[in-house]
This record gives structure tokens, C-alpha cells and sequence, in this order.
């Protein structure tokens, strides 16, 4: 899909905000339509079908939770991603597990943004078909074979490891929720703090410098993100 072929609907009540992400944008060639409220861009969805949507959650008619479960109701499967304040963590993770696919916080970088959407767009398209061996740098992981390798070793892991690593890659380059993993690899039942502590002993056994991990970051309040495939 080439970029002047992909439109992208701004739904943001700040006409600076508009602007800045219509000229952003524009420079790649993206197609870009405004909305400034949430009523609004509830037609203009329905009428113009865009590739990728960005969220302000702090619309004036209507909040931006609603609108995106409305989206999400009517089976508006595009990719969203949300634009928020740093400090609104709950509002991200609300967001998240209504069916956004990523955030970017409030000022932004243009060149984080245009990766954050490219990410989405890919994403959307792979969830079509999983290729059963996935790379990014020395880290593979053989889907099919539940065969884990850094630098061509293998590397073993535990049940719950493994089945946190394999949420990880099916959707790489996206955030995922404390939520979304728990429920995920114990149906729901544990504690975030068990959570923390298998990524704690997973990094040990995947990253050069567990401390300053290159394949899985924490996304501070929200969750864990997996590098994208190579």
C-alpha cells in the first residue's frame, strides 16, 4: 500500500493540532480529512472509509472512550491510534483494551508519529497471515516449533514465558496491555506484579543487557511492546 494511497482521519478538537499533523503528513503523501469533535467524525468515517484513524481522547461532544466503542461497535476494523496527554496513563489503557491499536503522547515527534502509523498499517495487514518464524535482530522464534534462538542459540524457556514471548511477537511493534497479557496467559487470574517478574526473567534470557532491553520495552503504567520484525 503506498502512502498516497492511504488516508488518515485526524479526529482533534485543537485546529493547531489539525494543522500541525495535516502538513506532518502531507510531506509523506498520506491523505489526510479533519474531524474537530466526535459527532462529525462518526460521518465522516461511515462516508469516507480511511485507512488509519488518530484519536484525541478529549473531544467537547462527546469522550473519545465513546467514540472509539462506537467505531469498534459498527466493526470499524482500521487501525487507531490515540493521541494523549503524558500523564493520562488510565485514559491510554482504557483506550487500549477498547480496541486502539497504539498511542503517541502529547507533543509528539512527527518522525515517532509517521512510525507509529506505519507499525499500525503493517500490523493490520499481517494479522491476515502469520508467517510461523519471526525475526528481529538476533531473536527468533519459531512459531510453529516453539523454538526460541539468540544469536542461532537456543534458549529455553518455561510454559509462561514462552506464551507471554509468542502474545509479544503476534503482534510486534504494538503496545500490549498488563490486562490483555494476563488474561492472555492466565485467563485473567493473576497479578500484574507475576506478570512483571516473568518479563523480568524472560529479558535474562533474551536481551544482552536485560537492564536496558532492546527487544521488549515497558511502556511506563500501560505494558510491553515487542520490537518489530526485521
Amino acid at each position: 500500500m503506498s502512502t498516497s494511497s492511504v488516508k488518515i482521519l485526524v479526529v482533534d478538537d485543537e485546529p493547531p493540532i489539525r494543522k500541525l499533523l495535516r502538513v506532518g503528513l502531507g510531506t509523506q503523501d498520506y491523505t489526510v480529512i479533519e474531524a474537530p469533535a466526535a459527532k462529525p467524525a462518526l460521518v465522516i468515517a461511515r462516508a469516507e472509509k480511511p485507512d488509519l484513524i488518530l484519536l484525541d481522547l478529549g473531544l467537547p461532544d462527546m469522550g473519545g472512550h465513546d467514540l472509539l466503542a462506537a467505531w469498534r461497535e459498527e466493526g470499524l476494523a482500521v487501525p487507531v491510534i490515540i493521541l494523549s496527554s503524558r500523564t493520562d496513563e488510565a485514559g491510554i489503557v482504557k483506550a487500549l483494551e477498547l480496541g486502539a491499536d497504539d498511542y503517541v503522547t502529547k507533543p509528539f515527534g512527527m518522525n515517532e508519529l509517521i512510525a507509529r502509523i506505519r507499525t499500525a498499517l503493517r500490523h493490520r495487514l499481517q494479522q491476515q497471515g502469520e508467517k510461523p518464524v519471526f525475526q528481529t535482530g538476533e531473536l527468533s522464534v519459531d512459531l510453529v516449533k516453539r523454538i526460541v534462538r539468540v544469536a542461532g542459540q537456543e534458549v529455553k524457556l518455561s510454559p509462561k514465558e514462552y506464551d507471554i514471548l509468542r502474545a509479544l511477537v503476534q503482534h510486534a511493534g504494538k503496545v500490549l496491555t498488563h490486562r490483555f497479557l494476563l488474561e492472555h496467559v492466565w485467563g485473567g487470574s493473576a497479578d500484574v506484579q507475576y506478570l512483571r517478574v516473568y518479563v523480568r526473567q524472560l529479558r535474562q534470557k533474551i536481551e544482552k543487557t536485560p537492564d536496558e532491553p532492546q527487544y521488549i520495552t515497558t511502556e511506563t503504567g500501560v505494558g510491553y511492546r515487542l520490537r518489530e520484525a526485521d
